[in-house]
């Protein structure tokens, strides 16, 4: 759907984006991360053509960004951080205008923005200035000018900025009903945000890949080693001398525990080693009931701040 080559983009001596190769598939809900100055807005503006690359291309569809951009841009709907409102018009205005600066053919428009207002439910404020409306209601007003035209993708830069947590929760379950039909993909320095909607995570620190696979891929291959999380009854001694007999245990690590009469532990096994079986056994033997087991994996902070910091090191 979106194939990247080789794309770089110089500002004089400045590098915002260092020779970056990737692919989104069609149907992908890819979520889109970095720190400040990571170069991710410059790369979104170089995939809708409102910017042109120092260096290589972007393909949409088979289609070059810089070469065929009308083409291009009738594919992809864009919601910047910041959407580009008219706060003067009623909701409605505004997307009439939009669908005529997208060509929206006029036998269509009527049924297109019917279907629009429906998915992204503002058909109650089409007629209010876009100056009175909430924020939540703002960005459903930019969700909907991305929609126009029905493109294949959608590429939104922040969506959720700025809402308090039910406005967040809402438009979160309107992206992931929108990735029934588009590709998207989504920007945000709300991790949960992308840990909840996308499929797929890439990263970019100063210019450049550092990561780029599923949470679930990147959680297992980071994290040095399988973790368990556990909650025993018993002494400490004796449950530290049972789990560190088992073959293949890295470490063990005790802390209190809100239940009385257990300790709450973190075990890291070697390698991908699989231990539930020999850790509820060798507890068995000494004695120590189980209360819960469960796997300990990285979350998306954890593994942003790690790839990040690891490549901030190593320059």
């Amino acid at each position: 759907m979106i194939r990247a080559e080789n794309l770089t983009k110089r500002y004089g001596e400045h590098v915002a984006i260092d020779h970056l190769d990737f692919t989104i598939e069609k149907g992908e809900i890819l979520g889109f991360l970095g720190p400040n100055g990571a170069g991710k807005s410059t790369t979104m503006n170089i995939i809708t053509g409102y910017l042109s690359a120092t260096e290589g291309r972007v393909l949409v569809e088979g289609l070059d960004v810089l070469e065929r951009p009308n083409e291009v841009k009738k594919r992809i709907g864009y919601l910047p951080e910041s959407p580009p409102l008219y706060f003067e018009m009623t909701v409605i205005e505004y997307l009439k205008f939009v669908s005529e600066l997208k060509r929206v053919a006029k036998n269509r428009l009527l049924s297109d923005l019917e279907r629009i207002l429906e998915i992204v439910k503002i058909d109650d404020v089409k007629g209010r200035l876009i100056k009175n409306l909430s924020k939540g209601y703002k960005q459903r007003v930019g969700l909907a000018q991305a929609l126009i035209g029905n493109p294949d993708i959608l590429i939104l830069d922040e969506p959720t900025i700025g809402l308090d947590p039910m406005q967040i929760i809402e438009i979160r379950n309107l992206i992931k009903s929108l990735a029934e039909e588009h590709t998207i993909v989504l920007s945000s320095h709300i991790l949960p945000e992308v840990n909840a909607v996308c499929e797929r995570v890439l990263i970019i620190n100063k210019g450049k890949i550092v990561a780029s696979d599923t949470v679930g891929n990147l959680s297992h291959g980071l994290g040095g080693g399988n973790r368990l999380s556990l909650r025993i009854e018993g002494q400490a001694p004796k449950i530290e001398t049972a789990l560190q007999k088992i073959d293949g245990v890295k470490s063990v690590s005790l802390s209190a525990s809100p239940e009385s009469g257990a300790l709450d532990v973190i075990l890291e096994a070697e390698g991908s080693a699989d231990l539930r079986r020999d850790v509820f056994l060798a507890l068995s033997a000494a004695g120590c009931p189980l209360l819960m087991m469960r796997p300990v994996d990285l979350t998306l902070e954890d593994i942003f701040l790690q790839v990040t910091r690891t490549e901030s090191e190593g320059t």
